[in-house]
C-alpha cells in the first residue's frame, strides 16, 4: 500500500510530528505493509530545509513543493498543479493531508487526477478558528471546510478530541490524537533547581501563542522567572524585565534541555490543535497552565495535570498551588502518566495504519 502525506505548514509542533511519523513508518516492519511519501512546503521561517533530510527516516521518501499559507492565487494554482503531477507519478492508495491550506490543494489536485483516491484531510486546528482574521474569512474558511468533504469525498482524521466533535457534525470522522516520543522526551529529563519559580512556553512569538497575554502574566507576577523558547516577529511584545528570549534553535536537544529547565509549562494560545509543546512539557513532568480553548482543553486535566484559565486574576490562585514542589511533582508525575495513556506516538501511529489497512482492504473488496 502506497500511502502519501501533503503538508504545507512543517513547522513548530507540526515538524516534530512529522519527524515521528517518518521514524515510524520508516521502520523496515512497517514499510513491509506500507511505503510512505511526504510532500512537504519549506516556506516556514523557522525551518532548515537542509536538516529535514537529515532529521527524517531514511525509510520515507521526502519531495518538497512549494506552498504557501495566504491566499495567492497564481502561487496556488502553480502548487495544485505540481501536487497534481507528483500524485499522478506516485499513484499512491491513501492521500493524507494535514492542515488547512494542503487540506485545500490537495483535494483540488486529487480532483485533477480524475481518479479516485481514498483521502483523509487533518486540520491540526480548523482554520475558522483563527482569531486572527475577519469575519469575513472565517465565513469563507467555515463554508470551505464543509463543503470539501462533501465535493471531494475526503474523511476526516481529526488530532483532538473537540476537533473531532467539530468533524462529527461536518461528516465522516475519525479521532486519533496527536502522540509524541516519550522516551526520547524522558532522556532529556534531569533534575534541575531554579533559584526562581521559572515559567516556561515553547513555540514561535507570534499572535497565536499570544504573547502580549504572556507578557501581562510575567508583570503580574514580579517574583517569578519567565522563559520564552523560541523567537518570532513579535517579540518586541515581550518587554517584562523578568522574561528571556531563547531564540531560535534549530537543535532539538537545546530546545528540550530549556524545557527541563522550567518549574512550570504555559500554554497562552489563542488556537490550537492539539499542541505537541504541551504534551512534551507533561512528558517531562512539568504542570501546566493552559489557556481555556480547544486543543489545550483537549490535553489538561485541570486540578490534575494542571489547569486551564480564561483571565489572568484567576492565576493569583493557581500559582498559589503551584509554588508548592510536591503539588508540582504530584501533577507532574500525573501529566506523564497521562501522556503514555493518550498520546504516545507508537499507539497513535499503529492506530493511523490500522485506519489505513482498513480503508484499503474495503477499496478492494
Amino acid at each position: 500500500m502506497k500511502v502519501v502525506h501533503i503538508i504545507e505548514a512543517l513547522g513548530g509542533g507540526v515538524y516534530t510530528y512529522f519527524k515521528d511519523l517518518s521514524d515510524y513508518f520508516g521502520e523496515d516492519q512497517i514499510r513491509k505493509e506500507i511505503s510512505t511519501t511526504i510532500i512537504y512546503s519549506g516556506n516556514r521561517k523557522e525551518i532548515d530545509t537542509e536538516k529535514i533530510g537529515s532529521e527524517f527516516s531514511k525509510g520515507v521518501s521526502l519531495i518538497r513543493v512549494d506552498m504557501f499559507r495566504e491566499i495567492a492565487p497564481f502561487q496556488d494554482f502553480k502548487a495544485v498543479l505540481q501536487l497534481r503531477k507528483e500524485l499522478k507519478k506516485l499513484n499512491p492508495d491513501i492521500i493524507h493531508l494535514h492542515s488547512s491550506k494542503a487540506g485545500v490543494l490537495g483535494r483540488i489536485a486529487c480532483f485533477l487526477l480524475f481518479k479516485r483516491k481514498k483521502t483523509f484531510y487533518t486540520p491540526h486546528g480548523y482554520s475558522f478558528l483563527r482569531t486572527d482574521i475577519s469575519s469575513l474569512s472565517k465565513d469563507l474558511f467555515c463554508l470551505i471546510e464543509k463543503s470539501f468533504p462533501k465535493l471531494f469525498g475526503s474523511v476526516t482524521i481529526a488530532c483532538g478530541d473537540t476537533e473531532y466533535e467539530i468533524a462529527k457534525r461536518i461528516g465522516q470522522s475519525h479521532l486519533i490524537r496527536n502522540g509524541i516520543n516519550i522516551e526520547e522526551i524522558q532522556r532529556h529529563q534531569s533534575f534541575h533547581q531554579n533559584a526562581k519559580l521559572t515559567i516556561g512556553i515553547v513555540g514561535r512569538i507570534t499572535f497565536q501563542k499570544a504573547p502580549n497575554l504572556f507578557n501581562q502574566i510575567a508583570l503580574r507576577f514580579p517574583d517569578f522567572n519567565f522563559v520564552w523558547i523560541g523567537d518570532g516577529e513579535l517579540n518586541a511584545a515581550l518587554t517584562a524585565p523578568n522574561i528571556r528570549i531563547t531564540g531560535w534553535s534549530l537543535d532539538r536537544n537545546e530546545v528540550l534541555k530549556e524545557l527541563n529547565a522550567i518549574d512550570i509549562y504555559i500554554q497562552t494560545s489563542v488556537w490550537e490543535g492539539l499542541p505537541i509543546a504541551v504534551l512534551e512539557a507533561m512528558a517531562m513532568k512539568k504542570p501546566v497552565l493552559a489557556t481555556n480553548i480547544i486543543g489545550n482543553k483537549d490535553i489538561v486535566v485541570p486540578n490534575e495535570t494542571g489547569f486551564l484559565f480564561n483571565s489572568i486574576e484567576e492565576l493569583d490562585n493557581y500559582f498559589e498551588l503551584l509554588t508548592n514542589e510536591k503539588t508540582r511533582i504530584e501533577f507532574g508525575n500525573n501529566a506523564l502518566k497521562r501522556c503514555y495513556a493518550l498520546f504516545d506516538k507508537n499507539k497513535n501511529f499503529k492506530a493511523l495504519s490500522d485506519l489505513y489497512q482498513q480503508y484499503f482492504s474495503a477499496s478492494n473488496n
